[in-house]
């Protein structure tokens, strides 16, 4: 029988296709199904239908957690998309990370056929499969789209190199937009090869430990899982022989569900270790796997249980049962018990994460500064002993004095030394209490006493990125310009690939490059500093004095037009203060800035 050709006329068209989803949504449903459709209705209502209507969109179908949407213009699409994604941060700014409705958004611009009011095609299996590779809360758009939007909205864009989708035959290049409120095209300061490289697996096991997944709604169990993936992580990395990725980066997945050898290759791991923590009665049962990140195959799983008030002698068995897989002499290893205080109150731990994330989410100003130090001492009103609190409120106060984002800097100083020094007293042990404290001092230029308290958060976890870089901050600044001191930042920010502060961490590092003329490596890592973190004021002044030692007088007076409208107030004074002598490489530059802007 031979094949029959139809003779109804197929109906084409070309479209901008919108495709999205809420990120973890299995997830969220099994936490709580009537909060989540309930929020989700409830976003769709308020946010997502009046902005696609708004941008002449029209819903093709959704799908529970996700929808198609076409749009006669690319244009449309990625407008609407950036004020769906931009909506969705503000109204998550209080919402706890594990219960964020996030969605994730692709963009595709090409032929679709349209049958009985939906569409199919090519041009819809791409914008699925874009989607599927963005971030939560982010946008991926293709190469087509993105060669239709360029030059008509002011939304920067990260090129992402050459994707394989899954079931679309070659490899097709996508673009990340920016959703950042603050951003524009300007602030994209990007090289070709802007796309983070996967980072090269070293010789020694290398590890991370990803969130653990909460079974239960109640508090006490969501700290609980939370404090046992620290601890398997501070425990791991005291193992000798063992490199142990940083918390901050470990915990840029929670809540996404994404592929082993993406985060493999991300991170630069070569095993990954995955958990869960279910209450059953009045037991624990703790469940883990590790994987071969390079494979994607799992190596091993198995299942722990035990009481609520015996969960150190269960991570210690977890602890010996993952090294026994991936190096049977490390076995023989002392695995220390790390105890940490986990008797924090719950509603001062609220104030803590609030106040802690302001900054990461909002950017460095007076406002921002003042939010975060306010919710932290709310934190410390309501646990005195609540040490990780009165670290992080130093740390934020000598960071924000030596930024000359306080009014009063001596009582800033004088606050953040006495907070510094309490927080010490109270928990002398604690590897991230020590090393925020420590490089409080340091900060405040105490750097003997700041250095061997970060020494001793080393010591304690030597997974700590964020002490790491402390030290080698503090190091690189000295009169004698120790050149260990690049060494144990760059240590540092290895340790944590994904971590959030990259941005800040980069901008000092390059500072210190610069101090030790190394001026075209400042260059470039101020240049992934900007990349990373798109609100930094601070690493576009670096940039522009690294442009302007190089001779490239037109970049950096774009970086500081940039450094100006992040900062409206920044003033030359300010930037003295920042960069120091070197500030007068820069003073003509400004005075240009300054007039242009009059």
């Amino acid at each position: 029988m031979g094949l029959i050709l139809s003779s109804e006329r197929v109906d084409r068209r070309l479209a901008a296709v919108l495709a999205a989803d809420v990120a973890g949504y299995s997830r969220l449903m099994g936490l709580n199904e009537e909060r989540t459709l309930a929020n989700l209705k409830s976003f769709r209502k308020t946010l997502v239908d009046p902005s696609i209507a708004a941008h002449r969109g029209r819903i093709v179908k959704t799908t529970g957690d996700g929808m198609l949407v076409e749009f006669a213009s690319a244009v449309d699409a990625a407008r609407c998309a950036v004020e769906v994604q931009r909506g969705m941060a503000a109204q998550n700014a209080d919402v706890p990370q594990d219960v964020r409705i996030e969605f994730r958004i692709g963009i595709h611009v090409g032929d679709i056929i349209f049958d009985d009011n939906d569409i199919f095609g090519d041009g819809v299996n791409i914008a699925a499969r874009l989607e599927g590779i963005a971030e939560p809360g982010g946008i991926c758009i293709s190469d087509d789209a993105q060669r239709q939007v360029r030059g008509k909205v002011d939304f920067a864009f990260g090129d992402l190199g050459l994707q394989t989708l899954k079931n679309i035959a070659e490899p097709m290049r996508a673009w990340r937009m920016q959703v950042n409120a603050n951003a524009s095209a300007a602030a994209s300061i990007k090289s070709p090869a802007e796309t983070a490289q996967p980072l090269a697996i070293t010789d020694k096991p290398s590890i991370a430990v990803l969130p653990f997944t909460c079974f239960s709604e109640e508090r006490e169990f969501k700290f609980l899982t939370e404090a046992m993936t620290e601890d398997l992580i501070t425990m791991l990395a005291r193992i000798p022989g063992f490199i142990v990725i940083a918390r901050q980066s470990s915990f840029a997945y929670q809540g996404r569900s994404v592929d082993s050898r993406q985060i493999g290759r991300e991170l630069g791991v070569r095993y990954i270790i995955e958990g869960s923590l279910r209450p059953v009665g009045q037991q624990l049962r703790v469940g883990t796997q590790l994987i071969d990140a390079t494979t994607g195959a799992q190596l091993w799983a198995d299942r722990f249980d035990g009481q609520a008030e015996d969960v150190l002698e269960l991570q210690d068995q977890i602890v010996r049962a993952i090294a026994s897989r991936i190096e049977p002499e490390l076995v023989r290893a002392e695995i220390a018990l790390i105890r940490r205080r986990r008797d924090a109150n719950p509603n001062a731990w609220s104030c803590f994460r609030q106040g802690a994330g302001v900054i990461s989410l909002k950017g460095w100003s007076e406002e921002t500064l003042t939010q975060a130090t306010a919710l932290l001492r709310q934190a410390t009103t309501l646990d005195p002993d609540f040490a990780l609190a009165r670290a992080q409120l130093a740390l934020f106060l000598s960071l924000g004095a030596r930024l000359g984002l306080v009014a009063d800097g001596a009582a800033a100083v004088t606050e953040a030394r006495t907070e510094a020094e309490r927080a010490v007293t109270i928990d002398h042990d604690a590897s991230e209490v020590l090393g925020y404290a420590g490089c409080a001092l340091a900060e405040l230029g105490d750097v003997q006493r700041g250095t061997e308290i970060l020494e001793r958060a080393i010591e304690n976890d030597p997974s700590n990125a964020q002490a790491w870089v402390a030290l080698g901050t503090s190091l690189c600044f000295l009169e004698k310009m120790d050149a260990t001191g690049l060494e144990k930042l760059r240590h540092g920010m290895r340790l944590s690939p994904r971590d959030h502060r990259l941005g800040f961490w980069g901008t000092f590092y390059a500072l210190a490059l610069a101090r030790h003329r190394r001026l075209t490596e400042a260059h470039e890592e101020v240049r992934a500093a900007c990349r990373h973190d798109p609100q930094f004021y601070v690493a576009r002044i670096v940039l522009a004095l690294t442009a302007a030692g190089l001779g490239s007088k037109e970049e950096a007076v774009v970086a500081l037009r940039e450094a100006r409208r992040l900062r409206p107030r920044l003033s030359l004074n300010e930037i003295q203060l920042l960069v120091g002598r070197r500030a007068a490489l820069l003073a003509p530059l400004w005075s240009e800035v300054s007039k242009s802007s009059q």
